[in-house]
């Protein structure tokens, strides 16, 4: 599916309450507050899936990134956007079962989006959209740790942030 600014998302305010709307292009380009949500995905040996952006988006191309991640169309709730992002992104099932880990509020190291943290658990294996996804891979959990460490520079803002709170860890 590639990548519209004329997408219609709700703006919010700094308690996340919808307070209008605009279009993707209008909201990045006013650094507006929005929504988004990101998805872990991991495997049954706990290696978790992390992507690399394509080279054609315009957030953080050619980073590493969650699993799967996008921004919550207008009156979608953060778990139906999780649902599809995580189907659109790497064909996984819209029954996947999906677990609320964190949140982040918005603010400019999110791209001003308050962000809704899921992971889940696949026996599948993902296949990136080749439009939104240049690379993906398997990853374990320790040597993920010590990529960011070594080369934080290869991971988007919002990925380090995450990555960085003890609840994702957490079956």
């Amino acid at each position: 599916m590639s990548i519209s600014s004329a997408e219609i998302l709700d703006v919010v305010n700094e308690r996340d309450e919808v307070v209008g709307k605009a279009t993707r292009g209008d909201i990045h380009a006013k650094q507006l507050w929005h929504r988004a949500v990101h998805i872990l995905v991991f495997d049954a040996s706990s290696n978790i899936y992390v992507q690399k952006r394509s080279l054609s988006k315009d957030c953080s191309p050619g980073l590493w990134d969650t699993s799967a991640a996008g921004h919550v169309d207008s009156a979608e709730t953060y778990l139906n956007a999780a649902q599809r992002e995580l189907n659109e992104e790497l064909s996984l099932p819209y029954d996947t079962v999906l677990k609320e880990v964190a949140k982040l509020d918005a603010k400019s190291t999110t791209g001003f989006e308050f962000v809704r943290v899921y992971r889940c658990e696949t026996t599948q294996e993902p296949v990136p959209d080749p439009i939104e996804i240049s690379d993906g891979r398997w990853i374990d959990v320790s040597s993920l740790t010590h990529w960011i460490s070594d080369r934080r520079q290869d991971f988007t803002s919002t990925f380090r942030q995450i990555c960085s709170m003890q609840s994702i860890w957490q079956n």
